[in-house]
């Protein structure tokens, strides 16, 4: 991963926040309108949980009757959160020693944005070079001897190097454009 990204320039800003209150089927409309997989859970600006739609299947399975439920009945009370300044091998690993798929990033107890697995796994540069210094060789099989044959450097050369930051928003992405003069994001050519 590159160690120099920090969290803020990858998180999405843009979360769907909800209460400990709010009607289950109501949130879960609201986040196939937003077409989003999390909901936030506040309390005024706090943090208390999030709502994924696996909470929602398991309170299908086992819970009330979901016409009944609220948000407070669905969601996962454990929130792993990430500060906007750690590094993205930092929320790698906080990830995988909390088996979650997803941080809240906060700054103190207000939420700024979340980063999901997709996240990390879209900023990553793939650099096949760096996992080993040699290039693969392999054996091929011919009539009186064997012939060995390199992997060709159109393969080597199979790097990410259309990724960087909007300059409306500063978010790390791939999809950017020249707009006003400007690169920005799918998001940010919309306003």
């Amino acid at each position: 991963m590159n160690t120099e990204v920090t969290v803020r320039e990858v998180m999405d800003r843009e979360y769907v926040g909800v209460t400990e209150s709010d009607d289950l089927v109501e949130t879960v409309e609201l986040l196939l309108r937003e077409e989003a997989e999390t909901a936030v859970v506040l309390r005024g600006s706090e943090t208390v949980g999030v709502l994924t739609e696996r909470d929602v299947l398991a309170l299908l399975v086992e819970g009330p009757d979901p016409g009944e439920a609220t948000v407070g009945d669905a969601m996962t009370e454990s929130v792993p959160t990430v500060t906007p300044d750690a590094s993205l091998d930092g929320a790698a690993d906080m990830m995988s020693a909390r088996s979650a798929r997803r941080l809240v990033v906060t700054d103190g107890d207000e939420p700024l944005g979340l980063i999901t697995e997709h996240d990390l796994l879209t900023t990553r540069t793939h650099d096949p070079m760096a996992e080993s210094e040699q290039p693969a060789v392999a054996t091929v099989e011919g009539g009186a001897g064997t012939a060995l044959a390199a992997e060709s450097e159109t393969d080597q050369e199979d790097t990410f190097e259309d990724q960087s930051i909007c300059q409306g928003c500063g978010t790390f992405t791939r999809d950017l454009a020249t707009f006003n003069g400007q690169l920005l994001c799918e998001d940010c050519r919309d306003m």
